[in-house]
């Protein structure tokens, strides 16, 4: 077991796990424990292998799964409405068959989004590095485990090598202030967090979450918020585990079992900063009287408050951000000084790797169960469970009779209409409210208006027919 010296940070010991070399000042080369791949990027990297003559060097610590392009219809085969869509999955199904790693097919029981089956399979585990290519790897980071996104070309070095040549990040600590009001969730944190610091603040860094309020979140509500540290711009997002990722992980298929199992959880609870580090940058955000966050723009960062108002142009800060303001409330169709109740939804999407997961699907059912709301007339809602294993614990439940009977579509798992691949689309012009990470020009299909919020509030703006959050209402002074 290592050992670490006094005055460490969560990462500062996870970086020291993985430490092989120091290469040079600020890079060094570490250990990669775990990698996941899917089909949009990993034939790339494991067919660049093959026609290089090398193998995986550790195929048993290597995955991939079938997500991204994917049809989510029901009754779906092997095809996929993206052009060219079906040449990927075939590539990416020939070579995972040639390199002999483990593959979630289309048809598989355990197949879904990546950032959900690796944590509900036991593939990532606390302490332990991770690389796909692939944005939203920081996700794992909740567990408390070293994960970030990487190029193809760095997948392909990693599977030759289970090595990567990496600079050192910064480090930096955010703190939440205050309790977590109950008509708020994860994803409204760090909405908040993102609106607060910049979709640059932090910029490059190895963020850890820490405060009363991350230590009472449920373990997937731990990946929601460590899921959207790519939209602070940073290296990877990190929670300290507890006792509550240890009853999460045990049991999981690919985790240790017996004496194993039991050396694993001692080690896991040493992965914690210690009372004297320090880290490069320190953010405290006060959470006390949190509302429902809803965005209003085309960056993470453009978020108000659900009831807010849409902020005017003369009020930005410099000219970059009036210039920035601007182009966003142009592409979005909404105007500064009005409220997003102002304008009909056209359509709400519950999925993603941000909010897929059975936590999730139970909030957004709870909020059609006890209301008895049906989606509102002209509104088109999809429900994309994250993956097998989730829809079929949601349909155990009933969950997805909640949601068909109450106008949803329930789909079969996978990144659906996450983002715009060349297939499936809401259409130019369309309003979405969306559980998404990212609502980017373009992002959910050419022309499609993005607005990201919980999947509580998604659900209720569904049923509103535009965008609400299910709050109690907040005085305002005259």
């Amino acid at each position: 077991m290592a050992t670490f010296t006094v005055g460490q940070t969560l990462f500062d010991k996870l970086w020291q796990l993985h430490e092989v070399q120091i290469l040079a000042e600020g890079q060094s080369l570490l250990y990669v424990d775990r990698i996941f791949l899917h089909e949009r990027t990993g034939s790339v990297a494991l067919n660049s292998l093959i026609e290089g003559n090398r193998g995986v060097r550790r195929r048993e610590h290597t995955f991939c799964t079938m997500d991204h392009i994917v049809d989510t219809l029901p009754g779906r085969g092997d095809d996929t409405q993206m052009p060219s869509g079906r040449d990927f999955i075939v590539a990416t199904r020939g070579a995972a068959q040639d390199t002999g790693i483990q593959l979630f097919d289309v048809q598989d029981p355990d197949q879904g989004i990546v950032h959900v089956i690796s944590p509900e399979l036991g593939i990532v585990l606390p302490g332990m590095s991770l690389v796909c290519p692939d944005s939203h790897t920081c996700t794992l980071g909740g567990l408390g485990a070293l994960a970030w996104g990487v190029g193809s070309t760095e997948a392909e070095h990693a599977l030759a090598t289970s090595t990567l040549r990496v600079n050192r990040p910064q480090s930096m600590r955010v703190t939440f202030t205050g309790a977590l009001p109950s008509h708020s969730t994860a994803k409204d944190l760090i909405l908040f967090a993102i609106r607060e610091l910049s979709a640059a603040g932090g910029a490059g860094c190895a963020i850890e979450f820490s405060g009363s309020a991350i230590s009472d979140l449920s373990v997937e509500s731990r990946l929601t918020l460590c899921n959207m540290s790519t939209e602070l711009s940073a290296f990877t997002g990190l929670i300290a585990p507890d006792e509550k990722v240890a009853e999460y992980c045990q049991g999981r298929r690919f985790a240790p079992e017996g004496a194993a199992w039991e050396s694993a959880v001692e080690h896991w609870r040493r992965l914690r900063t210690d009372p004297s580090a320090t880290f490069d940058y320190e953010r405290n955000l006060s959470i006390d009287g949190l509302q429902p966050q809803i965005s209003w723009g085309t960056s993470p960062q453009h978020c108000i408050d659900w009831d807010g108002v849409v902020p005017r142009i003369a009020g930005a800060p410099d000219e970059a951000s009036a210039s920035a303001w601007q182009r966003a409330q142009d592409y979005m169709g909404v105007s500064g000084g009005s409220r997003l109740s102002d304008y009909p939804l056209d359509a709400v999407f519950i999925g993603s790797c941000t909010n897929s997961r059975l936590s999730d699907l139970r909030l957004a059912a709870d909020y059609l169960r006890r209301t008895g709301h049906r989606v509102a007339k002209g509104v088109a809602a999809l429900c994309v469970p994250g993956s097998g294993q989730v829809k079929r614990a949601a349909e155990a439940e009933g969950l997805d009779e909640i949601f068909r009977s109450a106008g949803f579509e329930w789909r079969e798992p996978g990144c659906s209409m996450c983002f715009f691949a060349g297939g499936e689309s809401f259409g130019k012009g369309v309003r979405v409210a969306s559980t998404t990470n990212r609502n980017f020009e373009g992002r959910q299909g050419l022309g499609v208006r993005t607005h990201l919020a919980s999947p509580v509030t998604v659900v209720s703006s569904a049923c509103a027919g535009y965008l609400v959050a299910d709050a109690p209402m907040v005085e305002t002074a005259a």
